[in-house]
């Protein structure tokens, strides 16, 4: 199928091509033809597959240039929101249509502009969009289309009282496309009440990741951890690396110790000011740097093709932030690796994760960073795109008896 086949209009096809899409992905050739026809539409698919295109598209098809505000998209994060608002005005081009994003940790001057103009497109997250309706600004009375982008998302960050808030401002004779990653309890609620006679589409099994990623596990010493990143940078084929951290403290740190080590590094957390953040992200687009290191702010919205590895540092408390970390490589289409660092103490969080991935992740074993002290006689070494190769290290002149509790317990429980 190509995108001519979902029949959408000679401008926006010749957008389409600008932007060397060459056929549609499996959740845009569910979605689009039944959102052309004007239905409510309920999305699930994981990351990277397109899921903007399939919900600006068609409310790009049908919109009236200079009827006021008629789309309206709500997006969990400031990253999100403008990546959502660049592609729709790459989808838009050759058109009049105007579009802006609004987010909080910028000048409200260009917000403000869009809403009092009554822009077509309106993309935002919902504090700052909230902020501005109670202080009066923006007419939503023309708004036909809502979207909701990342919705299990937004509602994990608490921003189910802004979304109440913009329902109860929108006509209700509307159409809704509502998109998500996960479909838990608390958006599939939210999904039957503000939707009407929804077409439900999926790409994928819940859950699951994108087919081209390979993943490893990598058994380390905590203090050994930026030891082992930095060895593992050496090979040439990480070329574009996204590494993630539990918290902002620990992303500085490990920037400036890759820094300090001669690698191009950069990081993006919440206590960064936007436009630090905005650039970050884009030295990292552009490959001038080659590592962005960055909290869960950047695992879902974050939209950089080329990404060859993604770095778990530390292990992910959810079993869907792990999916969604990872699907920052290997998007549409393309291939990746993703690495998790797994400490000793990260054991049992690593056997949940793999009971709710059903199946069972590759363990590598290198005897300089391995938590167990010297890994077992058929051991593993990644090769320069987490494929790998057998390597005999043996136990050395060491015997089981001769190993502590602690060591045994790893060697036992870090196995294939």
């Amino acid at each position: 199928m190509s995108f001519r086949d979902l029949n959408i209009s000679e401008e926006r096809l010749a957008a389409v091509e600008a932007l060397g899409w060459t056929e549609p992905t499996p959740i845009q050739r569910k979605a689009i033809p039944e959102a052309l026809r004007g239905v409510d539409v309920v999305g699930i698919a994981q990351t990277g597959t397109g899921k903007t295109a399939s919900f600006m598209i068609p409310a790009l098809e049908r919109l009236e240039v200079g009827k006021g505000t008629q789309v309206l998209a709500l997006c969990p994060t400031r990253e999100l929101a403008q990546q959502v608002a660049d592609d729709t005005e790459a989808l838009a081009k050759g058109t009049n249509v105007r579009v802006q994003a609004i987010f909080g940790g910028v000048k409200y001057g260009p917000q403000v502009k869009a809403l009092d103009e009554g822009f077509e497109v309106l993309v935002a997250t919902p504090g700052r969009f909230i902020d501005h309706i109670q202080q009066g600004r923006g007419d939503l009375s023309e708004v036909r289309f809502l979207i909701l982008d990342e919705a299990d998302r937004m509602l994990d960050m608490g921003f189910r009282p802004q979304i109440e808030q913009v329902l109860r401002k929108v006509p209700a004779n509307r159409q809704t496309m509502l998109f998500s990653a996960t479909m838990p309890h608390g958006v599939h609620d939210l999904a039957l009440r503000i939707t009407r006679e929804a077409i439900w589409v999926e790409a994928a099994r819940e859950g699951t990741t994108a087919e081209g990623i390979t993943e490893v596990f990598y058994s380390v010493k905590p203090e050994k951890k930026p030891d082992l990143l930095v060895h593992l940078l050496e090979d040439p084929a990480w070329d574009q690396v996204l590494v993630f951290t539990r918290t902002k403290a620990g992303a500085d740190v490990l920037e400036a110790r890759l820094q300090r080590k001669g690698v191009s590094t950069d990081v993006m957390h919440a206590n960064r000011a936007m436009k630090e953040r905005t650039r970050a992200l884009d030295r990292f687009a552009t490959g001038d740097v080659r590592v962005l290191v960055a909290t869960d702010i950047a695992q879902r919205g974050l939209d950089v093709e080329g990404i060859s590895h993604v770095v778990n540092y530390d292990v992910p408390l959810d079993p869907e932030d792990y999916v969604h970390r990872i699907g920052r490589t290997g998007r549409a289409g393309a291939t990746g690796t993703a690495v998790t660092f797994v400490t000793a103490a990260d054991l049992g969080a690593m056997k949940t994760l793999e009971r709710k991935l059903e199946r069972t992740v590759e363990r590598v074993h290198l005897p300089e960073y391995d938590y167990a002290g010297t890994p077992r006689t058929e051991d593993r070494t990644a090769s320069t795109r987490g494929r790998s190769t057998r390597s005999p290290h043996g136990m050395g002149s060491r015997s089981a008896s001769d190993l502590s509790p602690e060591e045994l317990a790893a060697l036992l429980n870090f196995g294939d």
